[in-house]
């Protein structure tokens, strides 16, 4: 390694990155080393500063590896949602403008499909052949390892759906600053208030194409930890990676609580959790008794934080705090929050209203103008659409996630994609997404359909309408008919009478 180097030497030897449970181990040597061979392809396919790449990819190591690649190249790196339709795929890959795109194996017909217009495509695995197709470990032969000579600090970005339910790249300004010049706030977060040190074990549960396991993964590779990350979330297996790796911080979204919380008590007694100093929740709001559950088994040692992709603000929580404000996600630890009425007037103490951000990170949806300026205000404060309240201490409450977002296990599933597939069936004249709550998963998505006079139609029907045209986490997990969908005179939902109606 050199001067230049990402990490440094006397970390060589341990492990940046294992994979579970196929057991796949990179040192943080190797994970150098390659980073910088990857980054060289870069500048030889012409990828500068500012390019866009993308990973159509399962979670596994080469994840990793790349993002750090473009990181330390000046890039912006997609994480595509590995359980996207080919259609949806190549909608992503358009509209972020990637001149290059690497995936797996598993995933390539796919990643084939979606991808007819990017120039520079990679497998990470022995694939045989396919036109346009490149395998990496053959091409990267021919790069050096050392670092290239322009190093500047890169950026994700990630989509989630707008208003529209079409996918919204959320883009940060690049700083083009020299590496470790990266703002990084999972990684301050990490060792400033949660006592991250270096040599200390990281568990990465869920996937790798979320901003939070990729943006915090990539915080405790900064400071010099292991990143264990799980091929996918299974609970017995988590508490095993736990004890096995003497796991000192992990990452959670709530139904991942709700599941190793089911897990009979003799199973859950089976495993030392002991080394488990923190354990970090997000994504979705956690239901109380759930929460004081956790709290129960593994002691207070739960960190909660609410923020979003966009970065425009977070808040946070200890356990000690939460439980004498049990249902809050904290107090600022990124910008102000403030709660404002339709009218952009602040609100007093305790009364629910928009959730709004001053002082977070810059941002904008790209390509879309009019969607940025509709979540900015002319003073720089940011929204996306939260409702909640602030109470006389200053602890942000949320009362809702967006008025019709379904945050469904902790992933956001937005209706208007799901109804706008459904409302092209012929037999459908009307139809609404809901979410209702459900014990697992924290919402399910219901589509409720008003048939056409002569349109009998079956449950299975529509659900194959869906399959080839949705992502599998998307699909309706309930379908409902009705005679009339209440609606306002100027054709605007009431999806909250909706809820109301009886199953």
């Amino acid at each position: 390694m050199t001067d230049d180097a990402l990490f440094p030497p006397d970390w060589a030897d341990r492990d940046a990155l294992i994979i579970e449970p196929s057991g796949v181990r990179v040192t943080f040597g190797e994970l150098e080393s390659r980073s910088n061979a990857i980054a060289h392809l870069f500048r030889a396919r012409g990828l500068m500063s500012g390019s866009t790449i993308a990973l159509v990819m399962e979670n596994r190591a080469e994840f990793l590896v790349i993002s750090w690649a473009a990181q330390r190249a000046g890039l912006y790196y997609v994480g595509v949602n590995s359980h996207l339709t080919a259609p949806e795929t190549e909608y992503i890959l358009r509209d972020s403008g990637a001149s290059a795109l690497f995936t797996s194996a598993a995933l390539l017909d796919i990643a084939d499909a979606a991808a007819p217009e990017v120039p520079h495509r990679f497998v990470v695995d022995a694939f045989g052949e396919r036109s346009g197709w490149e395998e990496l470990d053959a091409v990267l032969g021919e790069f050096p390892t050392n670092p290239i000579p322009d190093q500047r600090e890169g950026d994700f970005l990630l989509y989630s759906s707008g208003t529209t339910g079409r996918p919204k790249g959320i883009q940060r300004p690049l700083a083009g600053g020299p590496l470790g010049s990266y703002p990084d706030p999972p990684g301050r977060w990490l060792r400033e208030l949660l006592g991250f040190q270096a040599g200390d074990v990281y568990l990465c549960p869920a996937p790798l194409y979320h901003a939070a396991p990729l943006g915090w993964s990539m915080g405790v590779h900064r400071s010099g930890g292991t990143v264990v990350v799980l091929e996918r979330f299974d609970a017995e297996r988590a508490l095993d990676v736990i004890q096995r790796h003497r796991v000192t911080h992990a990452q959670w979204v709530p139904t991942m609580f709700v599941r190793m919380l089911k897990l009979a008590p003799e199973i859950r007694d089976r495993y030392d959790m002991s080394s488990l100093r923190m354990a970090i929740h997000s994504a979705a709001p956690c239901p109380v008794e759930v929460k004081r559950a956790m709290i129960d088994w593994w002691g207070p040692i739960l960190f909660e934080f609410y923020s979003s992709t966009e970065g425009m603000g977070a808040t946070a929580i200890f356990s000690e705090e939460w439980l004498r404000k049990p249902g809050s996600v904290g107090r600022p630890l990124l910008g102000r929050p403030l709660i404002l009425d339709d009218d952009g007037r602040e609100l007093p103490t305790g009364e629910i209203g928009t959730v709004w951000f001053d002082g977070g990170t810059s941002f904008r949806y790209r390509g879309d103008p009019g969607r940025s300026a509709a979540v900015v205000d002319s003073s720089g404060r940011a929204t996306v659409g939260d409702l909640g309240y602030l109470d006389e201490d200053g602890y942000l409450f949320l009362s809702d996630r967006r008025t019709d977002l379904i945050i469904s296990g902790g992933v956001n599933i937005y209706p208007r994609e799901i109804e706008d597939v459904l409302i092209l069936h012929p037999a459908v004249l009307d139809v609404a997404v809901i979410g209702l709550p459900d014990p697992d998963l924290g919402r399910r998505v219901v589509a409720v359909i008003q048939p056409t006079a002569s349109g009998a139609v079956e449950v299975d029907e529509l659900l194959e309408h869906c399959r080839t045209r949705l992502a599998r986490y998307k699909m309706p997990r309930e379908i409902r008919f009705t005679e009339q969908l209440p609606r306002t005179p100027t054709g605007k939902l009431r999806k909250h009478l909706i809820s109301d109606e009886p199953s």
